[in-house]
């Protein structure tokens, strides 16, 4: 019996595979760990966890690659600061799985012209950069399914910008089992039960981002005195004049960080002091910036640590790759046997 039998026999893949992906179009923010790593650690413990550093995706956007080594090895050096084990999870970047590509290839024959030219992120990005209108980036879903789904995965942490794309990645999978057989799972947004927290920019507009104004991140390579400074320049006024006022969004967004990396009796404090009309931004500053600094600095100077290690980073990109090539050539397998691609 081949393996494509078998799998039939017990049907498609369970939906237990996670898989994610990770731009190297930068250094990691706050954002990007209470959106999104956070949970990837917690899943790293319960589940079969696939994660990408997608470089080839980068070059839809970035065709400039002389920072591209750099930016990869500090994408994978800060993930690991955060908690990502690559003996638990498989860490990986995306230009090493070579079968990667031959599926996407596969799945361009069934993806139409008409619907990737409606996706949200391609019409965004052909209008910021209209010079740079390539095949990839028209394709871009097309890729990112094949990322998901050359492991067989049913299970992808994605945000709300994501989520047209994961639609049609399920409409290339019912495509493919259509035609071919059941091969695939279809894929579905996972957050591990947990609501994805959404990191408010120091400025009192918009989230944290990369593309946004770098004053109102805070990024895990920021020293202390730069976490600082732009903690100090986050939007204020002049405070309350009733007791248990509303607080407008930017004093909300100030707690809201709070939360994430304060004592709660700290923060109990000051909102006792808001409700009472006694509070003092420059002290509740100034205590945010000095829990900031607490909370990002370890994780800062583990990053340097394994930056300073490229042995290490190696053999860490190595062990990720052997792992998900073989996940993905025992899929290429069972898709070549599928399409009727095995001759001999």
């Amino acid at each position: 019996m081949t393996d494509q039998q078998t799998e039939k026999k017990q049907g498609v893949l369970s939906s237990n595979v996670v898989m994610s992906g990770i731009r190297p179009t930068g250094m990691l923010h706050l954002g990007n760990y209470f959106g999104a790593i956070r949970n990837y650690v917690r899943m790293q413990e319960q589940y079969e966890c696939y994660f990408m550093v997608a470089d080839l995706h980068s070059l839809t956007t970035h065709p400039d690659t002389s920072l591209l080594k750099e930016h990869v090895k500090r994408v994978l050096a800060e993930n690991i600061a955060c908690g990502l084990d690559p003996d638990k999870a498989t860490f990986y970047c995306q230009s090493h799985v070579r079968e990667t590509g031959e599926l996407y290839l596969y799945l361009n024959m069934l993806a139409y012209k008409g619907e990737l030219e409606k996706t949200v992120t391609f019409k965004d990005k052909a209008r910021l950069h209209p010079e740079n209108v390539n095949a990839g980036l028209l394709t871009y879903p097309v890729l990112q399914t094949a990322d998901i789904i050359i492991h067989r995965a049913g299970l992808v942490p994605v945000g709300k910008d994501q989520e047209q794309h994961l639609e049609m990645a399920r409409n290339f999978v019912q495509r493919f089992n259509h035609r071919y057989g059941q091969i695939f799972p279809e894929p579905h947004a996972f957050n591990f039960n947990e609501a994805l927290v959404k990191v408010p920019g120091l400025d009192g507009s918009g989230k944290m981002s990369k593309s946004e104004n770098n004053m109102s991140t805070l990024y895990f390579a920021d020293d202390d005195d730069t976490i600082r400074k732009k903690v100090m320049k986050a939007k204020t006024d002049a405070g309350p004049t009733e007791p248990n006022s509303p607080m407008p969004d930017y004093i909300e967004n100030i707690f809201l960080l709070m939360h994430l990396v304060s004592e709660e009796g700290v923060i109990k404090k000051y909102q006792e002091d808001y409700n009472n009309c006694s509070i003092r931004y420059g002290d509740l500053k100034k205590q945010l910036a000095e829990d900031m600094v607490k909370f990002i600095a370890p994780i800062r100077q583990k990053a340097d640590d394994i930056l300073a290690n490229d042995k290490y980073l190696v053999e860490t990109m190595q062990k990720g790759a052997a792992r998900a090539s073989e996940s993905a050539q025992k899929t290429m397998k069972l898709v070549r046997e599928a399409i009727g691609l095995n001759y001999f």
